[in-house]
């Protein structure tokens, strides 16, 4: 894995530590609760999108490419 995608994967899962830390305290019998942990982690990651001091600085660190919004209307 390249060092770009595995800074990628480090700053997300840090990210989401609330929601790790919740995974490893449930068990997965179902697909229900499997549901609950990737909506809690969309949940968060629109969270933290809203709260950057500076928008888009995910993408910034990263390297990436700024999403062009997309016009309504």
């Amino acid at each position: 894995m390249t060092d770009h995608i595995e800074r990628l994967q480090l700053d997300l899962d840090l990210r989401l530590r609330e929601v790790w830390s919740f995974a490893f305290d449930m068990e997965f019998e179902d697909l229900e609760s499997l549901g609950l942990l990737i909506r809690a982690a969309y949940g968060q990651g629109y969270c933290d999108a809203h709260t950057e001091a500076v928008p888009a600085q995910l993408y910034r660190d990263n390297g990436y490419a700024l999403p062009k919004r997309a016009r309504i209307g």
